[in-house]
């Protein structure tokens, strides 16, 4: 099977689909791989390491003209005539905030994976994982960027000084997220304040931090009382395939102090903030609403590159490379990680989290076979 890694064309997307010792696994699996020309770049690839682990560098139609392409990000409008039947497409899709590119993977009978709905057998996100640890993380140090003064904030360091008082941080969300978002936050000293609606989250949560964070039950009451009280708001709840539940209302940001922060980690499903109205890039990443400062970048984790591609590489060369072996059905039919994660085949649409959103038909994979 030929595998294609096109150059990610998105606002400022440094990533790229695999690393040079992710391709020199898969040739060592039998797989051939095409990489475009200049594609791992940004990330710290030169070509010449993808040719020294056994790929031919070639242009985006040769990446594009392979059974399997893997990419990081979903297809934007101009890759679209790329698409055809048999194509199957490995990368984060989220299609349920994006019904033109679903029409043009059902229109095309592409089979099409998505990272973010693959799940294991123990329930878990394996695809997922990497990039939400990361953009937890990273919300955090942005967060604090924006606080400063010269960026419209409110003036404060997250960390403080002996004798004043400590950040206050909100997580709306007490996942992969914002755990990881936590884990920073706590770090640099900030007042942290953990939102989520299952219990027992909430107890692993403050067994880990040793009651460093404040962890409450979501609902309406306590999430308006700590919205208001926040200098920082970490949206991160996600639900696979779905799009995000719109949890903070405009009367919650109303309440907020002017120059606050909210980063909508989510926004790629639609955000869970009523006023992040649109998504935004790394060149105009902020806007303000109700004199709060709306983070909207929906590819965070592309400010790191190099990180953020080795810990994907490593989750997702492992079931390409089955693919790759086996075929696409015959690893679907082998794998439930890798079934999980099909959204489109063969012009249906399977994952019902992304029909449902959609308001579209959905039949069952096994069906669509």
């Amino acid at each position: 099977m030929q595998i294609g890694i096109p150059k990610e064309i998105k606002n400022n997307e440094n990533r790229v689909g695999i690393t040079p010792s992710g391709v020199m696994n898969l040739i060592h699996a039998g797989q051939r791989v095409v990489v475009e020309k200049g594609a791992g770049i940004a990330a710290g690839y030169p070509d010449q390491d993808y040719i020294d682990a056994g790929a031919k560098v070639a242009t985006a139609d040769d990446a594009w003209h392979s059974d399997l392409v893997m990419k990081v990000k979903e297809p934007l409008a101009e890759e679209y005539h790329y698409f055809h039947p048999g194509l199957i497409l490995y990368t984060y899709l989220h299609l349920a905030a994006n019904p033109d590119l679903t029409k043009a993977l059902l229109e095309n009978k592409v089979t099409a994976i998505g990272y973010e709905t693959m799940t294991a057998p123990d329930g878990s996100l394996p695809a997922l994982i990497p990039m939400s640890q990361v953009a937890g993380r990273m919300s955090i140090i942005t967060g604090s960027q924006y606080l400063q003064k010269q960026y419209g904030g409110k003036g404060e360091l997250i960390a403080s000084v002996p004798g004043v008082a400590r950040c206050n941080v909100v997580i709306v969300g007490g996942g992969t997220v914002g755990y990881n978002a936590a884990k920073i936050a706590v770090g640099m000293g900030a007042q942290v304040t953990i939102l989520d609606v299952n219990p027992q989250t909430l107890t692993r949560i403050d067994n880990e931090f040793d009651e460093k964070v404040q962890t409450l039950f979501s609902n309406h009451h306590n999430l308006a009382k700590a919205i208001r009280d926040a200098d920082l708001v970490i949206g991160a709840v996600l639900l696979p395939g779905a799009k995000a539940p719109k949890l903070i209302s405009k009367k919650m940001v109303q309440s907020m102090e002017p120059g606050s922060v909210i980063i909508d980690i989510p926004i790629d499903q639609g955000g869970i903030c009523e006023t992040t109205t649109h998504a935004t890039t790394f060149d105009d990443p902020v806007y303000v609403v109700e004199d709060v400062i709306h983070y909207a970048v929906a590819n965070v984790p592309g400010a790191v590159p190099k990180t953020a591609t080795d810990a994907l590489t490593n989750i997702t060369v492992k079931y390409a490379s089955e693919i790759g072996k086996a075929g696409v059905k015959a690893a679907i039919q082998a794998d439930s990680t890798i079934s999980s994660g099909v959204n489109t085949i063969n012009g249906q649409l399977v994952e019902k989290a992304v029909a449902d959103s959609l308001d579209l038909p959905y039949k069952d994979l096994k069906a669509s076979l």
